[in-house]
């Protein structure tokens, strides 16, 4: 008896450790993030012209604790920052970047006003990034993409892309988003992508992007208004996840905040990474 009632214990021993090992091999196994995309409309309050309001953004982007973040609409060492700022030009992702306490990079797409205006990413740790520019085949303004290469974890990597397409011709964003799907058609990595894309649902290149991407925001059936702030009538923010992702990728509802420091609202979703 007393033989058997030792076996017994260390088997029952064994079975908690091996539950231990197996909980924290499921846990180890998935790896959360919350991202964020915003066009934050250069740093001006939409609502006082003149006025910046890098502070209030950054205070948004700490509440909301992103991993991370893509901005469009930014300025760097523009007279525009300058107007802003007392005179003085202002980098505005490296301002962020130094506010929130996270990594930053800018992508110029075109020059402006004796400085750059493009695309940022803030990142929590950092990132390889990459600069990829949208062709204008009807011509305006030029586009950029910027596209971060993240390791979540021993085993993961995501790529985290961030645009902001023309505005100006149909034809141009059609061509952009070819482009979109050319560069990550073969892309194994879970991959997101997020920004303003200036179409809406149902349009010819929201079409084209299905091909190769699923929208979060109908994913988890919350699919509201992004623009604008003061009269919310149009979906035109995006996060899309690439089809080849979406095994590996388990997503939370994508929310629009409901904040004015912009003409635009903000979008914010936690994944899951398996």
């Amino acid at each position: 008896m007393k033989i058997s009632s030792i076996f017994i214990g260390a088997i029952r021993v064994l079975l908690a450790f091996l539950l231990v090992m197996v909980i924290n091999s499921i846990a180890n196994a998935q790896d959360t993030l919350r991202v964020m995309t915003y066009n934050i409309y250069h740093g001006e309050d939409p609502r006082q012209p003149g006025r910046s309001n890098l502070e209030e953004i950054a205070s948004l982007i700490q509440k909301v604790k992103p991993d991370l973040v893509a901005l469009q609409e930014v300025d760097s060492l523009t007279g525009r920052s300058a107007s802003l700022n007392y005179g003085v030009p202002q980098n505005l992702i490296h301002e962020l970047a130094e506010m929130t306490g996270m990594q930053g990079y800018f992508g110029k797409a075109i020059d402006f006003d004796g400085g750059g205006y493009g695309e940022g990413i803030l990142s929590r740790s950092p990132v390889n990034i990459q600069k990829v520019m949208l062709p204008i085949p009807k011509g305006g303004e030029k586009r950029a993409m910027l596209v971060a290469q993240t390791k979540v974890s021993k085993e993961n990597t995501l790529l985290f892309a961030g645009t902001h397409l023309c505005h100006q011709f149909a034809e141009n964003r059609l061509a952009q988003v070819q482009k979109i799907n050319e560069v990550f058609r073969e892309s194994a990595q879970p991959l997101i992508l997020a920004g303003d894309l200036n179409f809406v649902p149902g349009s010819e290149p929201y079409r084209v992007l299905q091909n190769y991407w699923t929208d979060l925001a109908k994913r988890s059936k919350s699919a509201d208004p992004t623009y604008s702030y003061k009269n919310p009538s149009r979906r035109i923010d995006y996060l899309f996840l690439s089809k080849r992702s979406l095994e590996q990728v388990k997503v939370a509802e994508v929310q629009v905040l409901n904040v004015g420091y912009s003409d635009h609202m903000p979008l914010v979703t936690t994944i899951v990474l398996h």
